[in-house]
C-alpha cells in the first residue's frame, strides 16, 4: 500500500506533459494511460522501485512520467531531474564522442587497434572459455580493427557469462584496483579473447579501448574530451563520471531483486573519486540529459545550430555490420543494438530503429521512421530484457497517428 500511495502522489504533484504535446506527437491519450498503469504496476508488484519515463516524438516531449521512490529504506519520492548511474547506456556516448574524432580523419574503421595501442599486437584466443585465464590459446589469425571493436565483433568480453574464464576477466578488469582507463585496457591486451577477431558478435567491454584511443587521439582525458566537444555544447550539465558534493543528494540509489523482493543494494558504486573513465560503464546523468544526447542523434548529428557528427556518421553507426550474428531480428551497428526484422524481433517496433540499456535497468531507443525517442531509468539490477522489450510494447502502442 505504501508504494501506491507513493505512486499516486508522484502522479498529482509532479507535471506531466501536456495533452496538447501528446497530440503533436501523435500520441493517444487511452495509448499513454495504459503505459502510466503498466509502470505503476511493475512498481506496486515489486518489480521496479521507480521509474522516469519520457517519450519524445515529432520534435514534442508528448510523456514524461516520473513514479515510486528513489530509494527504498527511506522512501524519498523520486523526482524530477535526477541523477542515475548509466552504466552501459554510457557506451553509445563513447561510441559517438569516437567518431567525431573518426570525422577528423584520426584513424579508419580497417585500422588495427595496434597501429595505436601497440599493446594489442599480439593477441591470444581461448581455445576453452569454460577454463580460465591459463586456459590453452591460439594466436589470433588476424589484428583486431577498430570497426570490430565498435561492432563488439573483436573476440573481447565483458566478464558476464558466468564462465571460470569471464570471472576471472571480470576481476581482473573490474575489481583489481587500476589508476585510469589506460591501466585497465593495457590488462584487457594481456587476456585471452574469447573468439577470434571477425568471427562473432559478443558483448564485451571494448568500449573501454574506444576510451582510451579518445586519449590517445586528442590528447585529452575521456572526460576533459567529452565535457568539452559533447556535454557542454549539448547542454548535458548533469553528466560525468563524478557527482559534486553538492548534488549528490539527487542521485537514485541501485537497488537488487533477490528472491523476488527489491532491496537496497549493498554494494553503491561511489560517486565521487572516480579516476576511471570507462567507456564501457561509468557515466553518471539524467533523463533529461540523455534526451538531449539522443535527439541530437534522431536529428541526424545536430542539435539547435550545433552540428556534432554528419547525418551519413550516424547513418553509418546506426545501420546492422554484424550480419546475422545475434538472434531474434537484432543487429549491431557502431555501438548500438539495431532492429533488423520487427517481425522476428517478437515486439513492436520498426526496422532501423536502434537502441542500449544499461545493467541498473536504464533503457533507450530511437526510431527515425516514427521521428521517436523512448527513455526509461530506473535503477535496479540484475538487468532483464522483460523491461526493455515491454517498454517498446508499450510506446508503440500508444502510437495514434
Amino acid at each position: 500500500m505504501r508504494h501506491y500511495l507513493i505512486v499516486f502522489l508522484c502522479c498529482v504533484f509532479l507535471a506531466p506533459a501536456t495533452a496538447q504535446q501528446a497530440a503533436t506527437a501523435g500520441l493517444s491519450e487511452a495509448g499513454l494511460e495504459r503505459y502510466t498503469d503498466w509502470l505503476e504496476g511493475e512498481i506496486e508488484e515489486g518489480r521496479l522501485p521507480m521509474a522516469e519515463a519520457m517519450i519524445y516524438r515529432n520534435g514534442s516531449l508528448g510523456y514524461h512520467k516520473v513514479l515510486g521512490v528513489s530509494d527504498l529504506e527511506t522512501a524519498k519520492t523520486l523526482e524530477e531531474n535526477q541523477v542515475y548511474h548509466l552504466m552501459s547506456m554510457t557506451k553509445p556516448i563513447i561510441s559517438v564522442a569516437f567518431m567525431m574524432l573518426y570525422e577528423e580523419g584520426h584513424f579508419r574503421l580497417t585500422d588495427p587497434v595496434a597501429q595505436y595501442l601497440p599493446e594489442f599486437a599480439d593477441l591470444n584466443v581461448a581455445q576453452n572459455t569454460t577454463e580460465g585465464v591459463g586456459v590453452a590459446t591460439d594466436t589470433a589469425s588476424s589484428p583486431v580493427t577498430i570497426q570490430q571493436v565498435l561492432s563488439h565483433t573483436g573476440g573481447f568480453s565483458h566478464g558476464l557469462s558466468g564462465s571460470k574464464l569471464d570471472n576471472e576477466i571480470a576481476m581482473a578488469l573490474y575489481y583489481m584496483p587500476h589508476a585510469d582507463i589506460a591501466s585497465r585496457v593495457s590488462k584487457l591486451a594481456t587476456l585471452p579473447l574469447v573468439g577470434q577477431p571477425g568471427a562473432q558478435w559478443y558483448y564485451s567491454t571494448s568500449p573501454d579501448i574506444l576510451a582510451r584511443l579518445i586519449e590517445v587521439f586528442s590528447g585529452q582525458t575521456v572526460i576533459e574530451y567529452l565535457s568539452s566537444e559533447l556535454f557542454e555544447p549539448l547542454g548535458m550539465k548533469d553528466t560525468g563520471y563524478n557527482i559534486p558534493e553538492s548534488e549528490t543528494a539527487r542521485l537514485v540509489t541501485n537497488h537488487d531483486l533477490q528472491n523476488g523482493t527489491i532491496v537496497k543494494a549493498a554494494r553503491q558504486l561511489p560517486s565521487a573519486g572516480n579516476t576511471v573513465y570507462g567507456g564501457s560503464f561509468g557515466l553518471y546523468s539524467t533523463a533529461s540529459d540523455y534526451l538531449r544526447f539522443t535527439r541530437m542523434l534522431l536529428n541526424g548529428g545536430e542539435l539547435e545550430g550545433v552540428r556534432y557528427l554528419s547525418p551519413k556518421t550516424v547513418e553509418l553507426m546506426t545501420m546492422n555490420h554484424v550480419g546475422d550474428m545475434r538472434e531474434q531480428g537484432q543487429g549491431f551497428g557502431l555501438g548500438f543494438g539495431v532492429v533488423t526484422d520487427v517481425a522476428a524481433s517478437g515486439t513492436l517496433g520498426s526496422e532501423g530503429m536502434y537502441y542500449w540499456n544499461g545493467a541498473y535497468s536504464t533503457f533507450f531507443f530511437i526510431d527515425p521512421e516514427e521521428n521517436m525517442i523512448a527513455i526509461l531509468m530506473s535503477q535496479r539490477s540484475p538487468y532483464s530484457n522483460f523491461h526493455e522489450s515491454m517498454l517498446r510494447q508499450m510506446v508503440y502502442q500508444a502510437i495514434e497517428k
